[in-house]
């Protein structure tokens, strides 16, 4: 693992593929690091001519862990980290946590981002806690087992869900404002994600499609096969 001094937070990150490749962000999950998340995915784009870049999330894996963790914090890292490595524009696929991270980023700075991978993200409620909300009470106990791990910050993950549940109509208030094309991924019935809000997602983005893996939330590795069928040819298509 390398790291980065992004704007006075270090983030760590991994990379594989040539320097010179047009570069795939990765971001992943609340209590994961880049290099678990994207272990097997990182070679897969790699040996299709892409240069991926997996960062760790502040409080996450080798990078910093901070006073606090605001939801816009982890965009903020993410672009200072890319300006510290020279990366003008990428690509970025972004799973839960790393997948609503990403949307941020392309909010943002939508001239950045050239194509959009989201894998089960927690688009949130507009206006009102809606009846699905529980189901984020129900993966609060799977999801801190992986604080056994020691890995990353157990604030990080309590505050991030903490935040996620709370509704947020200016986020869908800049959901137009992503330019790039989007592919969101969805893990069916098995994922405590709303497939309904992912849907309203897909319909209010400029140019994005949803498609639905039956796996669970961790599409990337119950279905790593499928997950990689989707994701490589989307990375590679010319625009």
């Amino acid at each position: 693992m390398r790291t980065v001094n992004a704007g006075g937070v270090t983030i760590a990150y991994r990379t594989e593929g040539d320097p010179g490749s047009p570069p795939v962000v990765l971001l992943h999950g609340g209590g994961s690091r880049g290099s678990v998340t994207w272990e097997a995915f990182l070679p897969a784009l790699a040996g299709v001519g892409l240069r991926a870049v997996a960062m760790d999330l502040r409080g996450h894996g080798g990078s910093a862990r901070t006073g606090d963790y605001p939801l816009t914090g982890y965009r903020d890292d993410v672009l200072a980290a890319m300006d510290a490595l020279g990366l003008e524009k990428a690509a970025f696929v972004g799973h839960s946590l790393g997948g609503y991270t990403a949307a941020l980023v392309a909010q943002a700075q939508p001239d950045r981002v050239t194509r959009l991978v989201l894998e089960d993200p927690p688009a949130p409620s507009s206006t009102a806690r809606s009846q699905t909300l529980p189901a984020w009470r129900l993966a609060l106990p799977g999801l801190m087992m992986l604080a056994q791990r020691g890995d990353f910050d157990h604030r990080a993950l309590k505050e991030a869900i903490r935040r996620l549940r709370e509704p947020d109509q200016a986020w869908w208030d800049r959901v137009p404002r992503i330019a790039a094309p989007t592919l969101i991924i969805g893990g069916g019935p098995r994922s405590h994600i709303s497939a309904e809000r992912l849907g309203t997602l897909a319909r209010t983005l400029p140019d994005g499609r949803l498609i639905t893996i039956p796996a669970g939330h961790r599409i990337h590795s119950t279905r790593p096969a499928e997950f990689e069928r989707a994701v490589i040819p989307f990375l590679t298509a010319p625009r």
